[in-house]
């Protein structure tokens, strides 16, 4: 199928890996030209030469640096000649009991998984409507849905921006513009962040990452965690054409491991 965005410009952030990676992937498979940001700038700067290197007719620039930081956000709007495709992403605080966290944990959280995203929509959403297409993607959680008690910053912060888009993504003078925004809520995804966490669990239970990981992915119906071209795929569906009458969703991707119906 061709999702009819070839020659358009996405930002994507957290790209350097992970499922920003298979975002950023994906879409330069379907011909968008792209700036991708990420904190890491070697890690970036690879990424950015390998989507060169498998797909030579798009262009790519790479702006290192803390999406969060205000300068570093104008950095990455300064380098997209025009904002179609907005794809935010920030890799989630950290785990802990809610006693243990003070305030500038809290605002640290809000700050890069609810404030960022919607700043960066605030600057781009217009100029999307006045153009007739738009296509923002949040990448939040499948703790959205179902909130796990360890994540509680996690939890508040992106169940903040899920309200937030619930009302502007049905402003009529967005969505009767062809600007669409949705958010995928991804569930548990072979990356290095779920890794991560299973040797921190190996290292207080005693037993082997490996282990731990192969209990993790029978509790999942399919039987595996998801991988980022999965996902980079059903991202790069939403900001196709065909995906023009989808707007204010919240699209989990779980391998069917969310218990309820709605």
């Amino acid at each position: 199928m061709d999702l009819g965005i070839s020659g358009r410009w996405a930002i994507v952030c957290a790209a350097s890996k992970g499922l920003g990676k298979g975002c950023a992937q994906a879409l330069a498979a379907e011909g968008v030209n792209l700036v991708i940001n990420a904190r890491g700038e070697a890690a970036l700067e690879a990424t950015a030469a390998e989507l060169r290197a498998a797909y030579p007719g798009i262009t790519v620039h790479a702006v290192a640096g803390d999406i969060t930081d205000p300068a570093v956000r104008d950095a990455v709007l300064g380098a997209c000649p025009q904002v179609d495709i907005l794809v935010n992403n920030a890799g989630g605080p950290p785990p802990g009991d809610f006693r243990e966290w003070e305030e500038d944990a809290w605002l640290a959280a809000v700050r890069a998984n609810m404030l960022t995203p919607i700043e960066l929509m605030r600057r781009t959403v217009d100029g999307m409507a006045e153009r007739g297409f738009g296509r923002v993607v949040n990448i939040t959680s499948g703790a959205v849905k179902a909130p796990i008690d360890i994540l509680g910053l996690s939890n508040g912060a992106r169940s903040g921006l899920t309200g937030f888009v619930a009302g502007l993504a049905r402003q009529q003078r967005l969505a009767a513009r062809n600007v669409t925004i949705n958010n995928l809520l991804p569930g548990a995804f072979d990356t290095d962040r779920l890794r991560k966490n299973f040797a921190i669990g190996a290292e207080k239970s005693g037993q082997s990452a490996d282990a731990l990981a192969q209990s993790r992915a029978k509790t999942i119906p399919s039987g595996r965690f998801g991988t980022a071209e999965e996902f980079g795929a059903t991202c790069a569906f939403l900001c196709s054409v065909q995906a023009a009458y989808m707007t204010g969703q919240n699209v989990l991707l779980d391998g069917g491991a969310y218990p309820g119906t709605y």
